[in-house]
Formats: C-alpha cells, sequence, structure tokens
C-alpha cells in the first residue's frame, strides 16, 4: 500500500448512522475505542461498515457495540469464523462508564451509535446519550429545517 493511500484512510470518517439524527435528539456525545480482530480492520479499511440500527449496551461495568455489521472480506482467513453482528467490547474508563451508567438509569435514554472514524491508526466510535422523539418532534424538525432553507433563499436573492 502506497503511503498516500494510506493517509487517506486515516483521515476520515468510516461510517454514519444519519438517522440518529432523525429519530433521536442527541444530547451528549462521548468517544471510544473498540476492540477487533484483525479481519475486521481489514473490512473497516475497505468501507463494509453498517452503523444503521446500531446501539451501546452496558453490562457487567463495561460498554458492548450491538448491531452494527463488518462484512467480512473473501479473501479473510479461512481458519477464522467470521460473524458480522458480533458485539464489539468498547474502551472507556471507570469515570466514563460511571457516568454513562448514571445518565442512563434516567428514564427514556439509551446510547445510540452515530459514526465510526479514524483517529491516527486507531478506529473510534462517535456515539451519544439521546432519548427518542414523538412523531410530531420529527415533524417540528423537518419543518425547521425547510424554512430555515427559505429563509437562505430568500436572503441570496434580496442581495442581488
Amino acid at each position: 500500500m502506497s503511503k498516500k493511500q494510506s493517509n487517506k484512510n486515516q483521515g476520515g470518517t468510516i461510517a454514519q448512522n444519519r438517522k440518529a439524527r432523525h429519530d433521536y435528539f442527541l444530547e451528549e456525545r462521548f468517544e471510544a475505542g473498540m476492540c477487533l480482530q484483525g479481519w475486521e480492520i481489514k473490512s473497516i479499511r475497505q468501507g463494509k461498515v453498517n452503523l444503521s440500527d446500531s446501539y451501546v449496551i452496558l453490562k457487567d461495568g463495561e460498554a458492548f457495540l450491538i448491531g452494527a455489521q463488518i462484512q467480512a472480506l473473501h479473501s479473510a482467513s479461512s481458519h477464522v469464523v467470521c460473524d458480522p453482528e458480533r458485539s464489539r467490547k468498547l474502551l472507556l474508563n471507570k469515570r466514563e462508564l460511571n457516568k454513562l451508567v448514571g445518565k442512563k438509569e434516567q428514564d427514556g435514554y439509551t446510547l445510540i451509535a452515530t459514526s465510526m472514524y479514524w483517529k491516527a491508526c486507531w478506529v473510534k466510535l462517535e456515539f451519544y446519550l439521546a432519548k427518542g422523539k414523538k412523531h410530531f418532534d420529527k415533524r417540528d424538525d423537518i419543518k425547521d429545517r425547510d424554512w430555515s432553507r427559505e429563509k437562505e433563499r430568500m436572503m441570496k436573492h434580496s442581495k442581488r
């Protein structure tokens, strides 16, 4: 692999969960490393990741990513059993875990994975403490977005 290709892979977003901003009120951001196997890193470099419907659970004082799919490459080792939907342990320190447990105990909160990205040579997961939106909240967001778009158009035409 040439130097230009490796720099390109290390500097950006791998996958995003765009539906999360539509379905949840995202309140507090967290970042965690992940315990991954070798075949998963190879697949991540190829961009074979899907974060839709993925979330974080807290169990026995540890955090796990559930529902993320990392598809195995055909060229992966034949002696390794590849499970694309396995739960992956998140690397957080004790203080962050305690904070998450306290916040998650509140009524209606969940932990939603929003993006996976490279930070130096490490794969990081961004997730948020989130509260689910009701149907009318989603309609209000759409209305606000349309109004801001319309304001931008009016400002653009008035400057001419």
